[in-house]
């Protein structure tokens, strides 16, 4: 952290429909407005913008945070494709992404300690590269956080078959992503109590799976970091280091999500320093938490072979530790943590889609809508309902075409910020952060080069990554054209956002 003070001027305003205009030399402090009305700039209908009920604490968000990351779902259904990938060298695949990681949650904490807005990763990128790519990284952002609840809400009846055989996967995923929008439209900090629930008995779970490798192992982590081996065509051998490097590609997805803390800014209190510290908690919690039960799994598994071979990794190596009713015990806890994302994801979309509506960027009658706030929860009652009705239809989607289309939009959004973070420098829309972060500009520049590594290995792959690259660029043109066509004609893109309070 740094201890720069942190500014309570307002950010600079948008004079340009397609330019950032840069923050001022010497900015003033602001006095703070009435609860409920914090923003002191008109919305385009005369009156003030929504402002969301500033009710989070740290801590709240933090839970939040982690419930959408969801490690017990990351080391469950994400971590078996990188160790099918690298085999035992997937821990190193784990520490290469770890690293990228820590460069990302730097650029994500300045970032968003200079614009802790509701619009998340949109909202910035509009305020530092200008709004044409805002808007752009805002098509982008739609149809995957849209597309990934219904992607994420598959998976609980994939966990709670070993309970109920014969369930109908769409079915099951549509009434939870029907159950939890419901809940999301309640108060943010029910919600947050209602995640943190869940979040402690994914956690549970995830200690039960690292102990189970870890109190009697069958290979030392020394041999585990020095002799990696991978199968190929059944046979296992040494894991060459380009298998190490592909697989860490897909493990960087599997610590995403740390910067979704940026949706809860104007709930959350001293937002401009406190969202900052809940990116870099959730970061270093979602690694501890990820990468030890993945090291558990690998130096306790019985068989390498046996590990490597079996169509469901952790459920193998859970029944060989402890039997096949641990086994369901475990599952019912990943069914309730794949649950519990669904609803904390639901929170973070719809937080983006009322900010989307607050800025106008839909025609009016759909703009104001989805910027009504319930007046007795304080929260996006109609961006959540919108938000959840499309989801539990995504649910009925092929899932194969879901995985395409999301698989890669998340890479461009990397790059955006990161881009966001070395201009926002640069022409100072981000001087009055409250967070810096050290070592600038390492953290962006490597971690551009990291993400052009992810591209070129998705351009390798012609099942899924090429496809996703093509269908990402088509999205972006889209948006682009979108922008550019309609909401530039009509008058410049009225981006929007209450100051903290601090």
């Amino acid at each position: 952290m740094s201890d720069r003070p942190p500014s309570s001027s307002p950010a600079p305003a948008d004079r340009s429909p397609d330019r950032p205009s840069p923050a001022p030399a010497d900015p003033s402090p602001a006095a703070p407005a009435p609860a409920g009305d914090r923003s002191d700039r008109p919305s385009p209908g005369g009156g003030r913008p929504p402002a969301l009920r500033r009710g989070l604490k740290v801590l709240g968000t933090l839970l939040i945070t982690l419930s959408a990351i969801s490690p017990a779902s990351s080391v469950f259904i994400i971590a078996p494709g990188v160790v099918g990938q690298a085999g035992s060298g997937a821990l190193w695949s784990f520490l290469v992404a770890a690293v990228v990681g820590v460069f990302m949650a730097f650029v994500y904490a300045e970032l968003a300690s200079a614009y802790p807005l509701s619009g998340g990763e949109y909202a910035i990128v509009a305020r530092t590269l200008g709004k044409l790519p805002g808007f752009v990284t805002l098509g982008l952002l739609m149809v995957t956080q849209l597309l990934i609840i219904a992607v994420i809400a598959l998976g609980v009846g994939t966990y709670l078959e070993v309970l109920f055989p014969g369930l109908s996967g769409p079915v099951v995923a549509a009434v939870a992503t029907a159950g939890a929008t419901v809940l999301a439209v309640f108060d943010v900090q029910l919600n947050a109590w209602i995640t943190g629930v869940f979040l402690a008995i994914e956690m549970v779970a995830l200690v039960v799976v690292s102990a189970l490798g870890l109190v009697d192992p069958a290979r030392s982590l020394g041999d585990l970091l020095a002799n990696p081996v991978a199968a190929s065509g059944g046979v296992v051998g040494p894991a060459s280091a380009g298998l190490v490097a592909g697989a860490a590609a897909v493990a960087i997805f599997a610590y995403n999500g740390y910067g979704s803390a940026v949706y809860f800014g104007e709930e959350t209190s001293d937002a401009h320093r406190g969202i900052a510290r809940a990116i870099l908690w959730a970061l270093g919690i979602t690694v501890a938490s990820e990468l030890i039960p993945v090291t558990a799994v690998l130096v306790g598994a019985p068989s390498l072979e046996g590990l490597f071979g079996a169509e469901n990794m952790m459920s193998h190596f859970v029944t060989a530790r402890a039997g096949s009713t641990v086994n369901a015990v475990i599952s019912l806890a990943v069914a309730l943590a794949i649950l519990n994302a669904v609803l904390a994801i639901i929170l973070i979309t719809s937080r983006m889609v009322f900010s989307t509506g607050r800025d106008a960027a839909w025609p009016g009658a759909i703009s104001r809508g989805l910027a009504a706030i319930h007046p007795r929860t304080g929260t996006p009652w109609v961006a959540t309902l919108a938000t959840g009705a499309f989801a539990t239809a995504l649910c009925f989607a092929d899932k194969d075409f879901l995985l395409v289309v999301t698989a890669t939009s998340i890479v461009a959004v990397y790059v955006a910020l990161c881009l966001a973070a070395l201009n926002g420098r640069r022409n100072r829309t981000t001087a009055h952060a409250a967070y810096r972060m050290p070592w600038f500009p390492v953290a962006p520049v490597l971690a551009l080069a990291a993400l052009a590594f992810v591209v070129w290995q998705n351009a390798l792959d012609p099942a899924v990554g090429r496809p996703s690259l093509a269908i990402t660029a088509g999205i972006a043109v889209v948006a682009a054209l979108y922008y550019l066509l309609v909401v530039r004609r009509r008058g410049a893109w009225d981006l929007k956002g209450p100051e903290d309070e601090g």
